[in-house]
């Protein structure tokens, strides 16, 4: 009778621990179904605060699923015309100060875009968290009064920028509200917190975030969603390396 016990303890504990993981992953889809498109047009604003003072610049984003991204910057002056083009694993940036266009990659990722908090590496890695990460649901708490899952991501891909993610997830909308990015080392690298929810086209989407990288001095990169649009028709030329100097 002991022994039949511990099996059946035994069962219910592993089936509760396969829900529990089953319902992590469907929390972690669901959230890649919002934040993720086939493709989508972005327009924002990124204002840098420095040290010392603050800078905004404008943009516009073009994207087709994880694997192609142009972008252009519309102001300050300086920073008019200044282009960006990621094709897979690659990403080339035209300046028309200098009128070259140069191929950012290796270590060169890890440098921050434009005096920013966000890396290049940041912004190279579209896939879907799924794809790369295994999660746990930590706990069940609320954040500024917002009921939220707390969960632990963990690669499961070499070729990641943190190793290990801690997310405070939207119970109702499933967004993340507030996330910190680790290194193997366990030293906490960048937190970003994420706000304005609004639904777009069926999607539920975080107009506002602040990105800090925690390592560097000021007060974060604050990006602002002036319009965002999913499923367009983007023309294929915008992702050639002709289109940087147009």
């Amino acid at each position: 009778m002991k022994l039949s016990s511990i099996i059946i303890t035994a069962i219910i504990l592993l089936s509760s621990g396969l829900a529990f993981a089953q319902t992590a992953d469907e929390i972690i889809n669901k959230i890649d179904q919002n934040m993720s498109a086939e493709n989508r047009i972005v327009e924002s604003s990124m204002t840098i605060h420095g040290k010392r003072n603050s800078r905004t610049m404008t943009s516009i984003s073009y994207s087709v699923g994880d694997q192609q991204s142009f972008t252009e910057y519309l102001s300050p002056a300086r920073e008019k015309g200044t282009k960006m083009l990621k094709l897979t694993d690659k990403l080339w940036i035209y300046s028309p100060s200098t009128d070259r266009t140069i191929q950012i990659s290796g270590h060169m990722l890890r440098q921050s875009v434009m005096g920013s908090d966000f890396s290049y590496e940041d912004m190279m890695d579209d896939r879907k968290l799924l794809e790369m990460y295994s999660a746990e649901i930590i706990e069940k708490t609320e954040l500024n009064g917002v009921k939220v899952f707390v969960m632990e991501l963990k690669a499961k891909v070499e070729d990641v920028a943190y190793q290990t993610r801690k997310m405070w997830v939207d119970v109702e909308h499933f967004i993340p509200l507030k996330e910190e990015l680790f290194a193997k080392s366990g030293q906490l690298l960048k937190q970003t917190t994420l706000s304005d929810i609004q639904k777009v086209q069926g999607k539920w989407f975080p107009m506002h975030m602040v990105y800090k990288d925690m390592l560097k001095t000021g007060d974060g990169t604050e990006m602002q969603i002036t319009s965002i649009k999913f499923d367009q028709d983007i023309p294929e030329y915008i992702f050639t390396k002709a289109a940087l100097k147009q």
